[in-house]
């Protein structure tokens, strides 16, 4: 069932955080990285699909056979042209303080601190960090991230689920019987994806969002401050 969202104090609060994020100008040592995942169901036929003849695309059997499932991270930079998707079996809290790991470690050494933006979900917090790592380790990686929360069913306002749409358009789009294929499939697109130097434009900024979500905005209970006589 779809969620309407309520535009309340809090939602702003995140809404115009997030927005201000983006609207900032690029600086490689304090990056903006959105960060989500996605569910992926592996599918493979019964019988060997029918190949392609001129005039003729390859033809699959109805009948599939389900070989489980497996998980899709997916990271994006808001303000250059990267992203990297990585496969898991499973997205629990422990997943997800591997990829906080290796999002200091491997893909930004050098960044002072990472914004971080990502959904509510019960694993993305920084407990998960202190439930994978001991807690010398949690602390150090924490120290170099900041999270920033979208409002709560506002999943839109996250510039990853763009390109998580466009990842299953061009990659996803059809049976993946295994993990292997999967990993395989992904990776490929990454790296087109990163070489065509793809970016997302992202158009919504804070004074749209006044414009557009005005009427909705809560109205401030606050008396005016007293003029002096």
């Amino acid at each position: 069932m779809w969620c309407i969202p309520k535009v309340d104090a809090e939602f702003v609060a995140r809404m115009e955080d997030v927005l201000e994020l983006y609207a900032e100008a690029p600086d490689p040592r304090r990056p903006v990285v959105c960060f989500d995942e996605t569910p992926r169901q592996l599918i493979g036929g019964v019988r060997v699909p029918v190949p392609a003849k001129p005039g003729r695309p390859r033809r699959f059997d109805y009948e599939y056979v389900r070989n489980g499932t497996a998980n899709v991270f997916v990271f994006i930079d808001v303000h250059r042209p990267w992203r990297h998707a990585k496969v898991t079996d499973h997205r629990a809290a422990t997943d997800f303080a591997e990829c906080m790991r290796e999002l200091v470690d491997s893909h930004y050494p050098q960044a002072d601190r990472i914004r971080v933006v990502l959904d509510n979900l019960s694993t993305h917090k920084p407990s998960a960090l202190y439930e994978a790592f001991d807690p010398a380790e949690a602390r150090r990686i924490l120290r170099r991230l900041e999270f920033h929360y979208t409002p709560k069913h506002a999943s839109w306002l996250n510039m990853v689920e763009i390109e998580i749409g466009v990842m299953v358009s061009q990659c996803l789009d059809r049976r993946i019987a295994t993990k292997k294929i999967l990993i395989a499939e992904i990776a490929a697109w990454e790296r087109a994806r990163n070489r065509d130097r793809a970016r997302i434009k992202w158009m919504f900024t804070v004074e749209r969002a006044r414009e557009k979500l005005g009427r909705s905005y809560p109205v401030s209970l606050a008396r005016p401050a007293r003029q002096a006589a």
